[in-house]
């Protein structure tokens, strides 16, 4: 049977921004425990007073997510180049069997020159095409046969250099995130690779999302 501690442990683990919140003692205790004691009671099948989830909350120990939290922080301390790139365009096609053969043609045309920016990711059922608009001529016309699911023009990316301990850490993508989701700016993609995370966003937040990232290296 689970207990008042576990039950309220689970409850604000599931939402970190409140995890994280309380540890800086940005949360009013006594109210956290009136919102989440529904949820317990109905976890517990009974009823539960509210000191009782008050003092599961106070019992929570932070020393584990500071010294993780820590880690991250220090891992951004050590993020390398910053690269900005504007005038983007995301494409998304369901996938279908010409559709890699297309794929190959635009792999071709963007290594002719460095001007050109292209990042291609297949899921299981559509295929994301993140290009220069220098390339959108070339991919509207050899892929004007695909089923088109989305197409949104005027973005911008920032590429992110991450440190080789990123691979051992967990958390590095959400310590990164979580200042852009505070921050209100809606993300259109996020393509990575072992070392690096590229973040596509509209053009009118780019300016603010490059100062977030710049103030994690230097605070």
């Amino acid at each position: 049977m689970k207990t008042i501690q576990e039950v309220v442990e689970s409850t604000i683990r599931k939402t970190p921004f409140i995890e994280e919140a309380l540890n800086e003692k940005l949360i009013n205790v006594s109210s956290l425990a009136r919102i989440i004691l529904p949820e317990v009671s109905a976890s517990l099948k009974k009823d539960v007073k509210v000191g009782a989830v008050m003092m599961a909350i106070n019992r929570l120990s932070p020393a584990s997510e500071l010294r993780i939290r820590k880690n991250i922080k220090k891992l951004a301390l050590d993020l390398g180049d910053v690269i900005v790139r504007s005038d983007l365009c995301d494409f998304t096609f369901k996938n279908t069997t010409s559709l890699l053969k297309e794929i190959a043609k635009i792999l071709m045309k963007s290594s002719e020159s460095s001007d050109y920016f292209l990042t291609v990711s297949q899921g299981i059922f559509e295929t994301n095409i993140v290009t220069s608009k220098n390339l959108e001529p070339f991919v509207n016309r050899i892929f004007e046969k695909e089923s088109l699911i989305s197409n949104v023009l005027d973005l911008a990316s920032i590429t992110i250099k991450l440190p080789k301990e990123n691979q051992e850490q967990s958390g590095i993508y959400y310590f990164i995130l979580k200042q852009l989701a505070w921050a209100d700016i809606p993300l259109q993609e996020i393509i990575s690779t072992t070392n690096e995370m590229t973040i596509v966003v509209k053009e009118q937040d780019i300016n603010e999302t490059f100062a977030i990232l710049m103030d994690m290296k230097l605070s």
